[in-house]
């Protein structure tokens, strides 16, 4: 399905998606990539839904395990992220949407990180859509055989 006619070269746009391929400016994927609006579209290291952990996803959001002060929701602030924390990850599970465990959310929403899972073909279309906004946006999408055209 085409989704873009034309990119802007600086940002990482999805073009089109059809049966086990996402093209992203002109080059065709065949397998589970992960990327935001700049910088690389790398290999995803998960080839189904099955691989996904929440360790996975924790690397997503570039969080890593830290210990946090029991009492610091007491002062009532956001916490701290880095300027490379996206907003909000998106997650494309293949053909159709694959829930994760409620689980693996928490450590995103508690650092005010959203996740949203869904088929990669949603997946793709959200994707343009926050990155055209300027959203700080992470997608990791598996590829599927069976997507509709």
């Amino acid at each position: 399905m085409l989704l873009q006619k034309e990119s802007n070269p600086r940002l990482n746009t999805i073009i089109s998606y059809g049966d086990g391929y996402i093209e992203i400016n002109a080059v065709l994927y065949r397998h589970a990539i992960c990327f935001t609006p700049e910088g690389d579209v790398t290999p995803w290291p998960v080839t189904g839904v099955h691989d996904i952990t929440a360790a996975r996803v924790r690397e997503l959001a570039r969080l890593t395990e830290r210990s946090q002060d029991p009492l610091a929701f007491l002062e009532d602030r956001p916490p701290e992220r880095s300027p490379d924390t996206p907003e909000v990850v998106l997650i494309g599970t293949g053909g159709r949407q694959h829930f994760l465990p409620a689980d693996y959310a928490r450590p995103l929403l508690t650092q005010g990180v959203g996740l949203e899972v869904m088929s990669t073909a949603a997946a793709a279309r959200t994707y343009n859509i926050l990155m055209s906004e300027g959203r700080r946006v992470v997608a990791a999408l598996l590829m599927h055989e069976d997507f509709p055209t």
